[in-house]
């Protein structure tokens, strides 16, 4: 157990490599109007090596608060629009043949970069999905008979509309539960509208920003995340959270036996934590405590559990399955 002087120093460490928040939030804001919660949560998976699903109704700045945190990071970005007629050659790479020297070289594709954003990314058909699982997973590419490791920082970052049914491909569960996040986008305020509209028409959010922070802040940053402490009694309120969408009647959660199919997987076990850690950082603190985990738990754990038909028929959604077992286990 860590004693009181070393979360003191650990905090005070915290505090100076996390400065640069502040300074990337600054730069964001210039861009951004609102939307406070998605920028957070792209933060998050910055800092906890995490990738993100945002879902929203077309024109609510998923893209653009994308571009926007990635142009302020001495980083490369590469946008990537998925289509139908998109192929796997198109986001990893391909064998090209030289007649000149009778050989065939390797022509990376954008997937070689440290931020992709992957727009629309349910537009595009399974084996192209399929090939961005390996880069999310495994960290590299598999080109012919070699394979390449991706530089870190290596973040996919992905938006899709909900509402449109026609030309897209639903993503595969296995595939959606890579997402660390996935963050549902709402519309914003009427006075935060308003500011858009006038930062629209004066030109404001094409202007580019400043580069605020570097490569090696984030990575230095992503170390100290790890070391934040995390107190048992926090794990096995995750593990409580995570075990009450698996084994409902034992878990004291009778309710939801009927409106749960699957429970979530360990890799929201190992999210929630990473997650919580980072949402630690982000609040400047050396260790972690329940309201980090009920902050972050519907964006980690939602998109994690299968609900039954009898929950559909009731209009119950996973964010009020969520919602439900946070007020039922018992906060240490």
């Amino acid at each position: 157990m860590e004693s009181a002087l070393d979360i003191e120093l650990l905090n005070e460490q915290i505090r100076e490599s996390g400065a640069f928040i502040d300074d990337l939030k600054l730069a964001t804001s210039k861009v951004i109007v609102g939307q406070e919660k998605m920028v957070d949560r792209l933060l998050l998976g910055l800092l906890a090596k995490g990738h993100i699903l945002l879902e929203g109704l077309p024109g609510l700045a998923k893209t653009l608060t994308i571009k926007t945190v990635a142009s302020a990071i001495e980083t490369n970005f590469k946008r990537i629009q998925f289509t139908p007629d998109l192929l796997p050659a198109d986001i990893i790479g391909t064998m090209i043949f030289n007649p000149s020297t009778n050989e065939f070289s390797i022509r990376k594709g954008p997937i070689f970069t440290n931020f992709v954003l992957a727009d629309e990314i349910n537009r595009a058909p399974a084996k192209v999905q399929s090939a961005l699982l390996e880069a999310m997973q495994e960290k590299q590419v598999t080109i012919g008979k070699e394979s390449f490791s991706l530089k870190e920082p290596f973040l996919v970052l992905a938006t899709q509309n909900p509402i449109e049914q026609e030309g897209t491909y639903p993503l595969p569960e296995a595939q959606v539960d890579r997402f660390m996040f996935k963050v549902k986008i709402g519309y914003p305020s009427k006075s935060e509208e308003r500011i858009i509209i006038r930062k629209s028409l004066s030109g404001e959010t094409t202007k580019p920003i400043a580069k605020v922070v570097d490569q090696t802040t984030i990575l230095e940053a992503r170390e100290m995340v790890q070391k934040i402490y995390m107190d048992e009694k926090i794990e096995n309120y995750i593990l409580d959270i995570v075990f009450a969408t698996r084994t409902k009647v034992e878990g004291g959660l009778k309710e939801l036996d009927m409106l749960i199919s699957h429970g979530a997987s360990p890799r929201a076990s190992i999210y929630l934590a990473l997650a919580a850690k980072a949402n630690a950082f982000l609040n400047r603190r050396g260790y972690v405590i329940p309201d980090d985990i009920r902050e972050i738990c519907n964006d980690v754990l939602g998109h994690r559990i299968g609900l039954s038909y009898e929950a559909e028929a009731e209009n119950i959604s996973n964010e009020d399955i969520v919602e439900i077992i946070l007020n039922k286990v018992v906060v240490p």
